[in-house]
This record gives structure tokens, C-alpha cells and sequence, in this order.
């Protein structure tokens, strides 16, 4: 029964860190993966702060042996003195408490990509033991900590001509339940990206666990970046534009270069954090840039007189650009920092933009009639799609009510229990529509290999009728109409054969919705099917039963327990059958495609939801994508080659089934 009384015993205070223990995914977002390493962030992102303000220029990263995390930096150190409001050294200050640092107008930071100064007391918190040492004035300061609170008073423990911070910390398993395991590949991620957006500074990673070890410097900045953001596309000219240049209390630095695709790439960063939702600074940056294009095709005679202005559309086509701001007070929205709102970045970014990039242009004629003419040519297919689409709008292909003839619709309206099959060949697309869920699951079959929408435009899709059909039965629309809030269905599930042909046009849909529907895939609406590679048969005649088996390494376990599960037994083992039959199977069977199986066996098998075995399909680091679906369904075939060339040596020639 409720307790009637509300009264001062009803209401808990929590003292120190003990919110950051209680709430921990308020300071830290999760307490899975992500949240894990954005422990790292929160330290390694003091030292890049000391790099930012001119006091670092070397930071250093180790995941050590013992499971813990060690970040130093050659900056000034954190001070040691007596703090004069909490009377302890500011360093224990800093690591204890809330809200301390020197990030909130005090002159300790003039930039920094830390907001709420709650970095290293969160990480503090939220470990089992914390070690800081700090090297100032030749002498080494140190303190430890178990669960955010002080173990010893601050020490000095030796001298040192060496100065800067070490902060080394162990993750607590009772707060990270599913893993404290470091990713090497994480954190040489983020100390690439910190490199490239912190011009002149060196930064370490390393890997006690494996060996593993990477340094990082970049000169070049953002235009290294850019660079490689590049990598494996065809640029229209090798000359990166790039500016830096400070405006008041703050930085503007940018960096341009356009390619042949289709796509646009732009990173915003504001105080090294990336902004994914953009803001202000990209705001101004848009305007400049369509506004100086215009204005230099105009002046040369570039457009004629009776064309239209080139549209933003039309001159983000193969563009790829860095943005990266630098400021006192970042105005970022929400807790994510996804979206700069500072009014008078716009402004910054603009004039900078609109003053050097027009001088770029000027003096580099021949890369200004490129880039216009690239952008003229977007504008042409963008009215030809335009058209084409209006084309199919006219033969009834888009009208709502008329959805694709082959495609089998589910029964139920409910989007959220509904889900889409995308089924390779009409045989399979068969079996999937006779043993399938009728009421929330509908069936798509496609035939062959669909476009390769990497180097397609809208309007040689338009022309495609197997791509016409999927965008009409996701009800989502393309190009300008997309609007995700028409999806039809809450899972899209490609199913195809688990060969290279199927793994093909696995690959040929995710090209699509990665170039044309992203955002579908980041709200999580795409998965793979997995059917099964084996059936083990176990009995004769309609007394047989059928186990199965997804991969090799499975089947392998499997056999092993079967094997030693009927030696424990007693049975007799022949060793010289075949190893399914020493497990007890009559039979074992290698499904080469869906169509193998009849319509009972695909349900039981792909499509059961109870049952089934699916892989949501997520961009966790979409610059990754973008280079791994150049690198596959591009145009340079030489780094296909090189790409097969090094798969090739982890093919075991005994698996394969010629």
C-alpha cells in the first residue's frame, strides 16, 4: 500500500558523485558501448583542449593490459594549488566535483569542446580506481581514487622535467554491465579526427592488449581531411581550397573540394565536436558558396542569361566539404550537441567564405568552370528527373492506391507489426508469399541484380523498373518528395541466397539506401535475413527432421557436441564416416538458394519471427560507409582489385564449393 505521508524523509539527496552513480546515462548517454567510450572522450577531450588553447602539442592514448585507459598530454597540467572555495587541491577538485573546471569563463579556456565541466569527475565516478598524475614545476603530483573518491591525499612523489597530465582509469563492470572492453578501432577513430581538426598536433594510440600502435599528425589540418574523404573518388581538380581565418573571439577554418559522384560529404564541426544536424555555421557556409558560384558563372557568362540560378541541389552534387569552428561560449542544441544555434557564427562563416572562396575562384579559372559546369549539369538531370518522374506520376506508377503489381501487400495497417521482404528471384519470392505471416508481412520478389545506384542519377532510376518498384511499395518517395514519415513498413528485410550472388545484390540494395534513403537505415527500419547454410537430417522418410545450421563455424561446433555428446553415451563411433554421420545425421544438406526450399521449411527457417535470425543493418561511422561503398561499387576497379587481392589471402579454398 502508497504511503500517504509526503514528507522530508520522502526526498533523497545525493552528495558528491553519487548522482553520476545513480543516473549515469544522464552524463554519459548509455552505459553500453558508447557510453564506455566516451569515457575516453571526456579525458582525452581536456588534453585536446589544452592543444586548442596553444599549451599541447602531443597527447597520447594507451589501452592497457589490465583493462584500464591511460591519457596524457605534454600541456600545463592541472593546477595542484589549494582551491579557495572547496579548500582541497584543484586537481582533487576537478575530479570530484561537478561543474569544476576551467571551462566556464574563468580565462582557463578561451575554446573548448566541453560544455558542463563534468568530464573527468564523471569518469572518476564512474570507475573503479582513477590515477592522476600531474608534472609541473619539475615536480610529479599524484593522487588516487576508488569510485570517484580519494584514496590519499595529493602527493608529490618525485621530480620531473616533464610537464602535462596523466589520467589513468578502470571502468567499473557493476555500472558497464554489458562490456569494459576497450575498441582499439574506436579510439584510433577519434584520434584521427582530433589529428585532422587540431592542426600541428601529434597524437598517440596504442594497444598493450594486441600491440597494436598509430600516430597521428597532420599538418594540412582539415585539408588532409578532406583529402581523404576523397580517397578512391575522382576529383575534378587535385587543389583543395582552404581558409582559416579568426573573426572577433573566434576561428573559421574551411576546406573544399569537389569530386565526380553524385553525393555530397559534409563534416561540421564547431570546437572540434561533430554537429551531424548542422547549424549555423553550415548555414552560412551554404549561402556563401551558392551565392559566389552563381555570382562568378553570372560574371563570366557561364549561365546564359535566360537560365535559372544554380540551385543549392544543383551545386552540392560532388562536393565535399570540412567546416570547422572555433568559439568561447558554443551554443549547442540538446544534451547530443548535434546542431550549432550561435546567430553570429552564420555571419563569421559567410564572410569567409564568401571573401576567399570568391578569390579562389578568380584565381583559378579553370577549376571554376569545372565546378559550375558540374553544378549545370546536376541542374539539367535534376529537371530530367523531374521530368521522368512526372512521366511515371502520369502512368499511374506513384498514385497511392496503386501499389506495384508484384508486390504481395500484408493485410494490416498497423506500419509498426508490418514488414516489407525484399526476396531475390521469382522462385524464392514464391515459396516467401505462400509461407508467409499474410496479415503483417508482404513480399517483393526482384529480378536479377538491380541498378547500381552509385553512379546513377534520379533520373536513370526513374527509368528502372525493379528501383520504381521499391521506392513505390516504401511509400517514402525520392530525391526532393522523400518523407520518411510515409513508410509503410516498420522492418525492410532483404532476403537473398546465401552465396556472391546473393551477398551482391545484398550489397546493390544497401548502395541504394545508403546513397538515396539513409535515413531509413538510421532509424533502424533495414535488416538482413539469414537463412540457413545447412540442414542436418536426422532420420528417413516422413520420419525425418531437419536441424539447421547458419554458418560453417556453427555447424562445426555443432558436429563436436553431437560427436562427444554419443561417445559419453557409449554409442559406437565409426571414425571413418563422414562427421555428420558420426554425429548421428543421415544426411547433411547445403542450401545453395532460397528457392531450395519449399515453403514450410522458409518460414520455419527465415521468415518466423519467433524464430528467424535477422542483422539490423546500422552506420555506425558513415564516413567508413562511404568509403567502403566507393571502394566496392565505384568506379576504380583498381581498388576493387586491391580489395579482393587482400580478402583472397583469409579464403580457405578447401570451403569453397566450385
Amino acid at each position: 500500500m502508497a504511503k500517504e505521508e509526503y514528507d522530508s524523509s520522502e526526498i533523497q539527496v545525493l552528495e558528491g558523485l553519487e548522482p553520476v552513480r545513480v543516473r549515469p546515462g544522464m552524463y554519459i548517454g548509455s552505459t553500453g558501448y558508447d557510453g564506455l567510450h566516451h569515457l575516453i572522450k571526456e579525458i582525452a577531450d581536456n588534453s585536446i583542449d589544452e592543444a586548442i588553447a596553444g599549451f599541447a602539442s602531443k597527447v597520447t592514448i594507451t589501452i592497457l593490459a589490465d583493462g584500464g585507459v591511460k591519457v596524457d598530454d605534454n600541456g600545463r597540467g592541472i593546477p595542484v594549488d589549494l582551491h579557495p572555495k572547496t579548500k582541497k587541491s584543484t586537481l582533487e577538485t576537478v575530479l570530484t566535483v561537478l561543474h569544476a573546471g576551467g571551462k566556464f569563463g574563468g580565462g582557463g579556456y578561451k575554446v573548448s569542446s566541453g560544455l558542463h565541466g563534468v568530464g573527468s569527475s564523471v569518469v572518476n565516478a564512474l570507475s573503479t580506481h582513477m590515477v592522476a598524475e600531474v608534472y609541473r614545476d619539475g615536480k610529479i603530483h599524484h593522487i588516487e581514487f576508488d569510485t570517484g573518491k580519494p584514496t590519499s591525499d595529493l602527493q608529490v612523489t618525485g621530480k620531473t622535467d616533464k610537464q602535462g597530465t596523466s589520467i589513468t582509469f578502470y571502468p567499473d563492470p557493476t555500472i558497464f554491465k554489458e562490456t569494459t572492453t576497450f575498441d582499439y578501432d574506436w579510439v584510433s577513430h577519434y584520434a584521427r579526427h582530433q589529428a585532422y581538426l587540431t592542426k600541428g598536433i601529434l597524437i598517440e594510440v596504442s594497444d598493450e592488449r594486441t600491440g597494436a600502435k598509430e600516430s597521428f599528425y597532420f599538418e594540412g589540418g582539415i585539408s588532409s581531411y578532406v583529402k581523404r574523404l576523397n580517397n578512391g573518388k575522382e576529383v575534378i581538380a587535385d587543389d583543395i581550397f582552404y581558409v582559416d581565418k579568426k573573426i572577433e573571439d573566434s576561428e573559421v577554418e574551411i576546406a573544399v573540394q569537389y569530386n565526380d559522384t553524385f553525393a555530397e560529404t559534409m563534416k561540421p564541426f564547431a570546437n572540434n565536436v561533430l554537429t551531424p544536424d548542422g547549424g549555423t555555421h553550415v548555414v552560412g557556409f551554404r549561402t556563401a558558396l551558392n551565392r559566389v558560384i552563381n555570382d562568378y558563372a553570372r560574371k563570366n557568362n557561364l549561365l546564359k542569361e535566360k537560365e535559372d540560378n544554380l540551385t543549392g541541389d544543383d551545386i552540392k552534387e560532388g562536393l565535399v566539404a570540412v567546416i570547422s569552428v572555433k568559439l568561447p561560449n558554443p551554443e549547442f542544441e540538446g544534451q547530443t550537441k548535434n546542431k550549432l544555434g550561435n546567430p553570429e557564427v552564420r555571419s563569421y562563416v559567410d564572410k569567409v567564405m564568401s571573401e576567399y572562396f570568391g578569390y579562389y575562384l578568380e584565381e583559378n579559372p579553370a577549376i571554376a568552370k569545372k565546378i559550375v559546369q558540374k553544378a549545370t549539369l546536376a541542374a539539367r538531370a535534376r529537371k530530367a528527373a523531374r521530368a521522368a518522374r512526372d512521366n511515371v506520376i502520369r502512368k499511374g506508377a506513384f498514385e497511392g492506391m496503386n501499389l506495384p503489381s508484384k508486390l504481395s501487400d500484408c493485410s494490416s495497417r498497423d506500419r509498426t507489426e508490418c514488414e516489407l521482404f525484399i526476396v531475390e528471384g521469382d522462385s524464392a519470392g514464391g515459396s516467401a508469399k505462400e509461407g508467409r505471416e499474410s496479415k503483417i508481412q508482404a513480399i517483393l520478389p526482384l529480378r536479377g541484380k538491380v541498378l547500381n545506384t552509385e553512379r546513377a542519377r534520379l533520373d536513370k532510376m526513374y527509368a528502372n523498373a525493379e528501383i520504381v518498384s521499391l521506392i513505390k511499395a516504401m511509400g517514402v518517395g525520392i530525391g526532393e518528395q522523400f518523407d520518411i514519415s510515409g513508410l509503410r513498413y516498420y522492418k525492410i528485410i532483404f532476403m537473398t541466397d546465401a552465396d556472391v550472388d546473393g551477398a551482391h545484390i545484398s550489397t546493390l540494395l544497401l548502395t541504394f539506401f545508403f546513397r538515396y534513403m539513409p535515413e531509413v537505415i538510421k532509424a533502424g527500419h533495414v535488416y538482413l535475413a539469414k537463412p540457413p547454410l545447412f540442414g542436418l537430417v536426422k532420420g528417413t522418410g516422413n520420419a525425418a527432421k531437419i536441424e539447421y545450421v547458419y554458418d560453417e563455424d556453427a555447424l562445426e561446433k555443432k558436429l563436436d557436441e553431437k560427436i562427444a555428446e554419443r561417445k559419453a553415451n557409449g554409442t559406437k563411433i565409426d571414425e571413418t564416416a563422414e562427421r555428420f554421420k558420426q554425429a548421428g545425421y543421415t544426411d547433411q544438406k547445403r542450401y545453395k538458394g532460397l528457392g531450395e526450399m519449399n515453403a514450410t521449411q522458409l518460414w520455419e527457417t527465415t521468415m518466423n519471427p519467433e524464430t528467424r535470425s535477422i542483422i539490423r543493418v546500422n552506420i555506425e561511422d558513415a564516413e567508413k560507409a562511404d568509403a567502403i561503398f566507393t571502394k566496392l561499387m565505384g568506379n576504380d576497379a583498381e581498388l576493387r582489385k586491391n580489395f579482393i587481392q587482400a580478402g583472397a589471402a583469409k579464403v580457405n579454398l578447401e570451403d569453397l564449393d566450385f
